[in-house]
Order: C-alpha cells, then structure tokens, then sequence
C-alpha cells in the first residue's frame, strides 16, 4: 500500500534534498582545497630543495665536472627526512640518485610522469611505486634547462598524514548539517501548520460554514494579515454569490411565471436559459416534440428570426439611440396566433421571446366580424322602420287602422333595435370591461324568480312550466344584473324556440368546495348535432328566417356564455334523449 506523503513531509524532502546537495558541494570543495592546500605545501617544500639542489650544482659546477658524488654531502641538509634526491638529464640518463650508487644500471627516467610534466611545464608531480627501490614515493621534478632535479619524499604513513585533511572541517559540516536539519524540522512544522489553516478555511469555505471565526494563532504577523485579508475576500464573495444567487432565483422565478415564452441564446446559438413557456410554445409551433431550445433553428416558422441573427453575425452592431437590433412578427399554427419577437444584444448573443396572443387576435377577428355582423343585423329594423314611416308620410290618406297597424311595426322594430344594442353593449362589457362589474355573495334562488316573473307573461301564453330546484342556501359570489341576464336569455332562448307546452327545469345538481353546478333544460326539439358547437357564436342562427320572426338578437347564448366564464364557471349544451337541450354549467361559491 503507497502512503502519500503529507504536504509538510514533501516540503521537508525537497529542502533537505536542496541542502544535502549544497553541503556535499560544500563539503568536495573544502575538502579538495584542504588536499590541495596540502599537497602544495609538500611540493613547495620539494621545489625549495630542488631549487636549493640546483644553486648547489650550479655553484659547485658539478654539472661540468661530473661530480655528482659531492650531492651526498645534502642529505644531511635536507628539512624531510628519507628525501630522495636524482639528478636525470635532459636525455633521461639518470647522473645522480642518493637512494642508488650504482646509477649507471638505472634504466632512463625520460618516460616518468614527473620528468614528462617538468619538461613540458618547467615542474611535475606524481604518486608512483619506484621500479628502482620498489618503494612507494611522492615525486617532483624541476626543469633546470641542463638537467633535471628529482626530489622525492617516501609514501610512508607521516607523508599520508600530512596529506590528509583535517577532521575537525567534517565535524563542522556534520554539525552545521545536524543544526540546519532541527531549523528545517521547525520551519516546515511551522509553514505546514500555516498550509493546514488555510486547507481548513478553503474546506470550510467551499461547504460554505463561517470561517470568520475560525480559531488559529496568527496574530499580528504576515500569516495574520493573510487571514484576515482571506476572510475579507470570502466575505466580499460570500456577500456577491449570495446577492447573485438571490437575484438568479428571482430572475427565474420571473421567468417561469410569465406568460410569454424566453429564452437567451450566446452568439454561437448555445441555449443560455430558457423557461417553460418557450419549450411548450416551440413545441405547439413545431411539427415535432422536443425538450431543447435550439430546436427553434431547425422550424420553418422561425426562419425569420434566423436569416435575421446570420445578417447580424458578421456586423459590428451599432446602437444609435441605445436601440438594439431586433424583429417582431405574428405567426398562425392550428388555429393559435404566436407573437415572435428577436432582440440582439451587442456581444452578438440575443433572446427570443414568444406570446401567445390568440385571445387577443381572435377578439380583434372576432370584433370584425360582429361590426360585419352589427351592421348587417341593424339594416333590417332600420330599413324597416324607414320604410313604414315613409309609408306613412308618403301617403297621408292612409286609412287610421293602417297607420296604427305601420307605427305598431315600426315600434316592434325599434324595440328589437334596442334590445340588439342593449345585448351589444352587455356582451362588450363582459369581454372588455369585466373588472367593472361588481361581484358579491348573493342567493341564486331569488335572482331565478325575478328572472321567470319578468317572463311571466309570455311563459303563460305558451302554456310553459318551470320547475326550480335551488335552495335559498346556494349562495354564489357573482354579480346580480349578469346573473339576472344568464338565466332570462336562456329561458327566452326555450320560450322562442321550444315550442308550446314545453317543460323547463333548473336544478343544483352538485357541488364542491369551490363551486356549484347547475342543469338547465327544456323539453323541446332541440336542435341539430352539427348546430351545436357553434350555437354560443355572436348572431349564429340554427334557422335564420325563424329566429327573425320570433325576436331574438341572436346574441343571447354569447351572453350567457361569457357571463359564465366571467363568474369564473365552465358551460356546455347537448341534446336530451326525451328531446330538448340541456345546458351544463357551473358557478363559483366564492
């Protein structure tokens, strides 16, 4: 198993290792120049005896007269003792050797190291066993032009001892070595615990825990400083995460509760965020599901928005005004009404946003279509009481009967031109201006018998029923004159087209905690099945002539309709099996 060392132990090697080396260094150095010091100081003794060797042959003019055998009177002056003297000359025959008598058997010393050197270089030395003496000696030979001077001192044990370096130099270099182990032992410990406090403070800053009050023994000094100038920095970034994090949080809250879809792209068309909305909308938009965002680049409807972004691609993107470049446009997919909308930023990322603004396109179609419609339906009642009153006028000796019977016309037109204006503007204020009405907890029961006095008269003379069944206890949270409206345009809708001695029902027939449903029905014939999704339509007729003479504005089932959905209720129609229509609805208790 491989221990991994601690940060103070690597610390601790690579010092050590630095200064193992240096004091090695140190310690060749010293010694080679211990050695050199030494071995110069023999041979600076050996040279002097040379030298002292040469005057004395120079002076004796021995080297003329061959006298060599007066050299022996030096051996008593020379300051080492067992000094070998040798006089070699500059052929290599050896002439004198106070070590040898017989010199003439020497064999030539032209080749020895030490008389190489010197007679290349002027002196040389060398450490050699003797081939003469078979003694081990330290050579030095000098070049005196002439000849050769060969001093030599005996390889004994003091001539070793001289040469050795002194042991009290090791002793030091161990001591210091010792002592520079401890300091590094203590500095290491020391830096190591510093390297230990900050780890602490990054763990327990990373797990995000409090540091400020961390214990540590820093005090005043540069680790201290660095602690505190640590905790400062986490703090500064402790306080700017936090602040960011929070407004990250609101921004993505905003984001996921808004209606409209967005998402920011970089410029390399890398989704950056994007919420919901614009996942549920590309998909709606798209022929394929998908959960990624940039799969709006592959949909033909935003081919716009892409050619527009590949045009700013290339551009430097100025801003006049501070406006960015961007592009707006509205796309239809299955009935929906999309509102695209393309803004570039100046680092060439950019955010698309898209609404949904079905509603509110399918009411600016819608409110064409009823100004179409309004238009249409006021040319009947207005045609017709233009032309009963240009009856009258034109003809001023029409008899008393019939102009009676032209104003009564008239008057009926007029009425039915009212009450189509009156249904126009109620199906408008519910659409438009729903938070003006004023809602309230109100019985239903009553608001129901007000309706079916009101038509009294009329449900007498077509020998109509209405049975209620809704207690004085249903309580809804509505508003009265809306409410007032649902119920009468439906029983006028069963007076007008139900026929006689029809039977109308109105019961609570469940309820929850937030709601109350409620069946209402008549036993009529009830209309065709192709007729009845589109009978809520503003001004649709299942029989046009029909409905004319019978009065209707053709705008009741609207009102009913929207006025529900404004009370916060859902409606439906279908056909009974026993014949009539039958209406579903519900309405809120609070």
């Amino acid at each position: 198993m491989v221990v991994q060392r601690t940060f103070r132990h690597r610390i601790f090697i690579n010092f050590f290792v630095v200064f193992s080396i240096f004091t090695l260094a140190v310690l060749v150095y010293q010694y080679d120049r211990e050695k050199s010091y030494r071995t110069g100081q023999l041979e600076n003794t050996l040279d002097n005896i040379s030298e002292f060797t040469h005057q004395y042959i120079e002076h004796k003019r021995i080297f003329e007269s061959s006298d060599f055998k007066s050299l022996d009177t030096l051996k008593s002056l020379l300051p080492i003792a067992n000094t070998r003297l040798t006089i070699v000359d500059m052929t290599g025959k050896v002439l004198y050797d106070s070590f040898v008598a017989d010199v003439q058997n020497i064999e030539n010393h032209l080749g020895r190291p030490e008389v190489q050197k010197a007679l290349y270089s002027g002196k040389g030395s060398s450490i050699r066993l003797s081939n003469t003496t078979n003694q081990k000696f330290y050579y030095y030979a000098k070049n005196c032009k002439k000849y050769f001077v060969r001093t030599a001192a005996v390889y004994n044990v003091d001539i070793i001892k001289f040469l050795k370096t002194e042991r009290i130099f090791l002793v030091f270099i161990v001591f210091l070595f010792g002592l520079m182990w401890v300091l590094l032992h203590y500095t290491t410990r020391r830096l190591s615990e510093f390297i230990v406090k900050l780890k602490d403070f990054a763990l327990k800053a990373g797990q995000n825990e409090d540091i400020s009050k961390m214990d540590s023994n820093f005090q005043d000094n540069e680790l201290g400083v660095i602690r505190r100038q640590i905790i400062q920095i986490y703090d500064n970034l402790k306080t700017a995460k936090d602040d960011l994090t929070s407004e990250k949080e609101k921004l993505y809250g905003h984001l996921q509760v808004l209606k409209e879809g967005i998402s920011i792209f970089s410029a390399e068309k890398h989704k950056i965020l994007a919420n919901s909305h614009f996942i549920q909308f590309i998909n709606m938009i798209s022929d394929k599901s998908t959960i990624s965002a940039e799969h709006i680049f592959s949909i033909p409807e935003f081919s716009k928005v892409v050619d527009f972004i590949e045009q700013y691609q290339l551009q430097q993107i100025q801003t006049p005004n501070k406006e960015l470049p961007q592009i707006e446009y509205t796309i239809e997919k299955s009935e929906k009404f999309f509102h695209i909308r393309c803004i570039i930023f100046l680092d060439k990322s950019f955010e698309v946003l898209i609404s949904d603004v079905t509603r509110p396109e399918k009411q600016r179609l819608l409110k064409q279509q009823l100004t179409s419609n309004i238009a249409h339906e006021l040319k009947t009642p207005l045609s017709s009481i233009k032309g009963y009153l240009e009856t009258i006028l034109n003809n001023p000796n029409i008899p008393g009967d019939k102009q009676k019977y032209f104003l009564e016309k008239a008057f009926a037109q007029s009425e039915r031109l009212t009450d189509l204006l009156n249904d126009i503007s109620l199906l408008n204020n519910i659409e438009d201006a729903g938070g003006l009405f004023e809602f309230k907890s109100l019985k239903l029961s009553p608001v129901i018998r007000d309706v079916i006095e009101n038509l009294k008269s009329r449900l007498t003379a077509r020998n109509m029923e209405c049975n209620i069944d809704v207690g004085n206890d249903v309580v809804v949270n509505g508003n009265e004159s809306l409410l007032f409206s649902v119920f009468q345009n439906l029983i006028e809708n069963s007076v007008n087209y139900a026929g006689n001695d029809s039977h109308i029902s109105i019961r609570k027939y469940l309820e929850d905690d937030k709601f109350y449903y409620f069946q209402y029905s008549d036993s009529g014939a009830g209309i065709p099945e192709e007729h009845l999704t589109r009978i809520f339509e503003r001004f649709y007729r299942v029989d046009y002539g029909r409905s004319r003479e019978n009065g209707g504005t053709g705008l009741g089932l609207s009102i009913v309709k929207n006025a529900v959905l404004l009370h916060k209720g859902e409606i439906s129609v279908r056909n009974r099996a026993e014949g009539g229509l039958e209406f579903l609805f519900s309405l809120s208790k609070k």
